[in-house]
């Protein structure tokens, strides 16, 4: 299945697939000249030799190809990660022509990717995803970056990939947690974007579970078309179309940095989304059965709802406020008004948000 980002000059075309990793050198080799290949990796994907098996199809279509890898974990998303990543480059003569290919999560994703921009002044790159959370959000739309101590994706940019190759083939071997951190993400797009989607999700919760890999591609393919429509309406969030991607993600980020990264990100974005829907009911925005509905799939899926022991709502409330969704300091939040739509919501008050 084929996907269109549709960005002019910038567009590109996400592949949904099953066992599909050996088309990326093909694929690459159609994005002429192209002097190198440098494939980024983490040290758990490595382990499956998805990496391998990406650098080896580049070889063989021809192109000079070496794999680097890194730590596992959002703890990668660093300046000094980074700063080791333009150096290699730099000791192996990287130049201008030459494409950066991610292989693995959003970690990796969005890591390469900044890399990719600022080396240079910015090279090419290619995504491959190979966790359910990257496959369905962070490795469509351009958004690159890292971390900082108090702020998730607080330094970055906006660089589109020259593509997105999805194999579903590699969420058999992912971690369970993983897997619903990446279904966290999938609920969001159809409780705030999709009542379809909800419904779909709603009707195949066991093939789901059992990660039936016909039903991940659909999933797959339409979490994609659902963004890449966004994307292409407001790729530089300019317009604040683009914001309404970000449900429950205000709640969650904040929970992420309370936990130090402990809390996968979706699982973060499932419990601020739950978050999200009691704040829209305590607003009037939704009623009881919304709420309800929503808990219930997440429940089905295995997915939290709560944030786990005593929550900081001060140091949560603040974090909020540092989020780049956050304009002058006051609270902005992406909230839903009914099943498939969301709206942003400003004014809230700090003593509302945890009501």
């Amino acid at each position: 299945m084929l996907v269109p980002v549709s960005l002019g000059s910038r567009s590109y075309e996400i592949a949904v697939g099953s066992t599909c990793l050996h088309d990326v050198g093909s694929l690459l080799a159609g994005f002429k000249p192209v002097s190198s290949a440098i494939v980024l990796t983490d040290e758990n994907v490595h382990r499956f030799g998805y990496a391998e098996r990406v650098a080896a199809s580049v070889a063989e279509a021809g192109i000079n190809v070496h794999v680097l890898s890194v730590a596992a974990g959002e703890q990668s998303k660093t300046i000094e990660t980074a700063n080791t990543l333009w150096e290699s480059l730099l000791e192996d003569a990287v130049d201008r022509k030459a494409v950066l290919l991610t292989v693995g999560g959003g970690v990796i994703g969005d890591l390469g990717g900044f890399v990719a921009a600022t080396y240079a002044r910015g090279i090419r790159f290619f995504q491959v995803p190979t966790t359910l959370l990257a496959q369905v959000d962070s490795s469509v739309g351009g958004k690159v970056g890292i971390d900082l101590t108090a702020g998730k994706n607080m330094v970055g940019a906006f660089h589109q990939p020259l593509g997105v190759l999805v194999d579903t083939e590699t969420l058999q071997t992912l971690p369970e947690e993983q897997y619903l951190s990446g279904l966290g993400e999938v609920v969001k797009y159809g409780v705030s974007l999709d009542a379809g989607l909800f419904q779909f999700i709603e009707d195949n919760i066991e093939p789901i579970k059992r990660r039936d890999n016909i039903v991940l591609q659909k999933i797959v393919a339409e979490c994609c078309r659902i963004k890449a429509q966004i994307v292409a309406e407001d790729e530089f969030e300019t317009t604040g179309r683009r914001i309404l991607l970000n449900y429950g993600h205000t709640f969650g980020h904040a929970f992420e940095v309370l936990s130090n990264y402990a809390i996968l990100h979706g699982l973060a974005v499932s419990m601020g989304a739950i978050c999200a829907a009691r704040l829209a009911l305590r607003l009037g925005l939704v009623d009881d059965a919304f709420l309800e509905r929503q808990i219930a799939l997440h429940c089905a899926l295995d997915l939290p709802t709560e944030y786990p022991g005593v929550l900081e709502r001060e140091r949560a409330i603040e974090l909020m406020r540092r989020d780049k969704k956050s304009e002058f300091g006051r609270l902005r939040f992406v909230l839903p008004t009914d099943l498939g739509r969301c709206r942003v919501v400003e004014g809230i008050e700090p003593h509302d948000v945890f009501s």
